[in-house]
């Protein structure tokens, strides 16, 4: 994806999370998700997390050249092994367990999108960067994994706290497009399914059946290797 809608794609994905998570009661911060052993409360701390590593990212020395792209961000290596993932899971606890209350998460949150979305903008396109992995990659393609973090978590959050799913068609179309690539993204619709559906099937958040197997597959899907 190119810089600027991708910037829009998490600008207008985060905005939309922070408005459904504003005003949760406590009872609902406690409530637990897909995501085991996460709270609806960890969860949003493992995406401030997430979101997080941006700044210190921008800060550090550009790479001389991008070489991973976000669909190879997602390989299945030692990113998303039990060693890393336990270390994910206690990160998010640890970012979770800092705010007093819900509400001051939830705020943590915001400030936290609106800082990077500020510092990306301020950066040109072409602009490299290297991940806490080791991957060069242009801002550009690690934001993109930014903007699949906020809205298939978004789905889990919306699904912990027996809400409508409020991703945005943004958002949709840009994970589609990481998923399916550019010229199967609409391809989608054969199947009758809404955007949402789609990608709670297409990263293992509901089942898919032989049928639905064959056809995500005639689709081309990339497989995300997720933690």
């Amino acid at each position: 994806m190119d810089h600027e809608p991708v910037l829009e794609a998490f600008r207008r994905e985060s905005t939309a999370l922070g408005d459904a998570v504003s005003g949760l009661s406590e009872a609902e911060w406690s409530l637990p998700t897909c995501c085991v052993p996460w709270t609806v409360r960890d969860l949003l701390g493992h995406i401030c997390v997430v979101i997080d590593w941006l700044p210190g990212m921008l800060d550090a020395p550009a790479p001389d050249a991008a070489r991973v792209s976000a669909a190879e961000y997602y390989r299945p290596d030692d990113r998303f092994s039990a060693r890393t993932n336990g270390a994910r899971i206690a990160l998010a606890r640890d970012r979770a367990a800092q705010p007093a209350d819900g509400g001051d998460i939830a705020a943590d949150f915001t400030a936290t999108w609106r800082r990077v979305d500020r510092l990306c903008r301020a950066q040109p396109p072409g602009r490299t960067v290297r991940t806490r992995h080791g991957d060069a990659m242009l801002l550009s393609e690690f934001l993109f994994t930014r903007v699949v973090e906020v809205a298939v978590h978004g789905l889990d959050l919306a699904d912990a706290l027996g809400r409508a799913p409020w991703l945005t068609s943004s958002a949709g179309d840009a994970v589609l497009e990481l998923l399916l690539g550019p010229e199967q993204a609409t391809a989608t619709g054969t199947l009758g399914w809404s955007r949402a559906r789609f990608l709670r099937k297409a990263t293992g958040r509901e089942p898919l059946d032989e049928t639905e197997s064959a056809r995500v597959g005639q689709l081309g899907v990339r497989w995300l290797a997720l933690g």
